[in-house]
């Protein structure tokens, strides 16, 4: 009865955060606030006569971030299960309303930002915790139902509504990241074996069927542009071929912090989705390796708590949140090497943008909130 009170409880203060997720996070995000500035000053200057003009907006946003994440850890995860379906119809609705608006950022053809006084993001990143709180949520409360077809197949509805919106904004890297994230919380639920098939099946027919089809035409460019972006080298072969060159250039051990040449003006926007080719030009190939390895151990850790995870709610939503910070790492680090084509996405903790960085570190507080519950301290 003690531990049920617990759970319904707001606050959960008693137990003890993992202090080596909360270790690496706080690496990350200082790791990427520094190849931020590095990265972003030249632009910054030629374009707002301001170097400082990307850092001290992220840097803001990370230390209100990071203060955010520490109060949400102390909130027992549980509460958030009670708003799972408002928030997952508020943030279609969203969607819905992007679609149905003109494009809210001037000179851009795509409705993925919202536009809200001097905030904008993208409500995709919303999309993808909303189908992850609510996945946990119906999965942890009818489990036993995950061998029933029609179950299943509403499940999967939920996580095809999203991707329907957002594939028309369109935002394609998005879309497979949320396909992604429903399917793998589906498995780790108890999917049967023959719906993951099917579902993986449907899943890559529909998206070559819509390139194929030109529902999302730009698509089969990207990947003409991918399998040889000499095609048009000043062109949509530009940014790839400047992100080979400063990742090449780096060698093994880096120019060193603040040496890159390719973010003058050569990388487009280096602060953004192609960070990543000025951490390799800076830091060299050990360098990369040091920072994949850290998000590997992110991972690892965050899926360390999601097996000590006192339900299955809890469990679920360590693995959704944990594996979306993975993945988006691997597919942005993939498109900026050049390994699939690109789909426009950003790097955890690095890529500049302020609304982001809250969710992400919000999320990362969500975890540290239900390694509280564990009382996890060591492994």
């Amino acid at each position: 009865m003690q531990r049920s009170r617990k759970k319904r409880s707001f606050f959960n203060i008693d137990g003890k955060m993992d202090i080596t997720f909360l270790s690496l996070v706080l690496i990350l995000l200082t790791i990427g606030l520094v190849m931020l500035f590095s990265a972003s000053y030249a632009f910054s200057y030629e374009n707002y006569g301001n170097s400082y003009k990307f850092i001290s907006r992220q840097a803001i946003f990370a230390v209100l971030g990071v203060a955010i994440m520490l109060v949400v850890s102390t909130v027992n995860y549980h509460v958030y299960r009670k708003f799972a379906w408002i928030f997952y119809i508020a943030v279609m609705g969203v969607l819905v309303f992007l679609l149905a608006m003109p494009p809210m950022l001037e000179g851009m053809d795509v409705k993925r930002w919202l536009v809200i006084g001097p905030i904008n993001f993208q409500p995709s990143e919303l999309a993808k915790f909303a189908l992850i709180l609510l996945l946990s949520s119906l999965i942890a409360a009818n489990y036993k139902l995950m061998e029933k077809f029609g179950f299943v197949a509403f499940l999967v509805g939920l996580i095809g509504l999203p991707c329907v919106l957002i594939v028309l904004e369109p935002h394609l890297s998005a879309t497979v990241l949320v396909f992604c994230l429903g399917i793998v919380l589906l498995i780790c639920g108890g999917l049967a074996k023959r719906y993951i098939v099917g579902g993986v099946g449907i899943g890559v027919v529909g998206v070559t069927a819509l390139i194929v089809t030109g529902a999302i035409g730009y698509a089969s460019d990207r990947i003409q542009y991918w399998i040889n972006p000499w095609l048009d080298p000043s062109g949509k072969g530009f940014q790839t071929i400047q992100s080979l060159l400063a990742i090449g250039s780096g060698g093994i051990w880096g120019r060193g912090i603040g040496q890159s040449r390719q973010k003058h003006l050569w990388v487009p926007e280096p602060h953004n989705d192609f960070i990543f080719s000025i951490v390799c030009e800076e830091l060299g190939l050990i360098g990369a390796i040091v920072i994949i390895a850290l998000f590997c151990l992110l991972v690892w850790r965050g899926f360390t708590i999601a097996m000590r995870a006192n339900d299955k709610f809890g469990s679920l939503m360590a693995i959704g949140l944990t594996f979306q910070v993975g993945l988006q790492a691997l597919l942005n680090i993939w498109v900026v090497t050049n390994t699939i084509p690109n789909t426009g996405i950003s790097l955890p903790f690095f890529s500049y943008g302020g609304t982001s960085l809250l969710i992400l570190l919000a999320e990362m507080g969500i975890v540290l909130s239900i390694s509280r519950s564990t009382s996890l301290e060591k492994t």
